[in-house]
């Protein structure tokens, strides 16, 4: 889409009239600084998606839309999570999944943790089901980023 003022408030403002949910959210800057990379995330049957991507496309910010669920791909987003550490074991534990999940521990003080994890959503919810024995004291979730498999790539 357009790297331009008000054009992901577009986006969003067309979800809202329809009364769509969007799920997740992440807008960037490309390597061409005129451009945002937008992944959206929502859920619908293939009649609302297939609505859904026409409305997209003849917004005049979009410059191109790519479903990427019509062919493989990789998502990914990232979870900090703030954990208290002041329990007995709550540390071990915490490092222990820490290494099982891929997980960093990325600050540590006297009475918590704050843990990064970076995969798919799934992956994201079973760490935090996995932590459900300690204490959590604030989590932070980005939103998906996505990415064609292979040779097809989002170029304009």
């Amino acid at each position: 889409m357009e790297n331009e003022s008000g054009a992901l408030s577009r986006v969003s403002g067309l979800f809202s009239a329809r009364g769509y949910n969007i799920e997740s959210l992440s807008v960037a800057p490309t390597d061409d600084p005129s451009l945002s990379r937008m992944t959206l995330v929502t859920h619908g049957s293939d009649e609302i998606i297939e609505q859904i991507k026409k409305q997209l496309n003849k917004l005049i910010d979009v410059v191109k839309l790519l479903d990427l669920t019509e062919a493989p791909y990789i998502e990914r987003g990232m979870l900090l999570v703030k954990l208290d550490c002041g329990g007995a074991g709550h540390r071990e534990l915490i490092k222990h999944l820490a290494d099982i999940f891929g997980a960093k521990i990325i600050d540590v003080t006297p009475s918590a943790y704050t843990v990064e994890l970076i995969g798919g959503a799934s992956k994201l919810d079973s760490f935090l089901e996995a932590l459900s024995p300690i204490p959590v004291i604030e989590v932070v979730r980005s939103g998906s980023m996505g990415i064609a498999r292979g040779d097809i790539a989002l170029k304009v």
